[in-house]
């Protein structure tokens, strides 16, 4: 799993759920500028969790941009043991 399908993820799940032109939804863009709040927030971390099988600790910062997202759960993933 790289940065860049974990960001297709992302891109696919907003895309689905809003009217968010993809070619916005970049690691610099911020959640706020596209308009992603807490509550949609939460939805894509479940998406990432039931798309890739995994689970993610709830985290006591929030990111701030699609970059910090994707690192975290890049950071996750990395921590699985192989196979996972």
């Amino acid at each position: 799993m790289t940065a860049d399908s974990t960001l297709k993820i992302l891109r696919d799940f907003l895309q689905e759920r809003t009217e968010i032109d993809p070619a916005k939804i970049t690691p610099d863009a911020t959640l706020e500028e596209l308009g992603i709040d807490s509550l949609m927030q939460l939805e894509l971390l479940f998406e990432f969790e039931e798309k890739l099988n995994i689970s993610l600790p709830d985290v006591e910062e929030r990111p701030k941009t699609i970059g910090d997202l994707v690192s975290l759960v890049e950071k996750h993933i990395g921590t699985l043991p192989a196979g996972q």
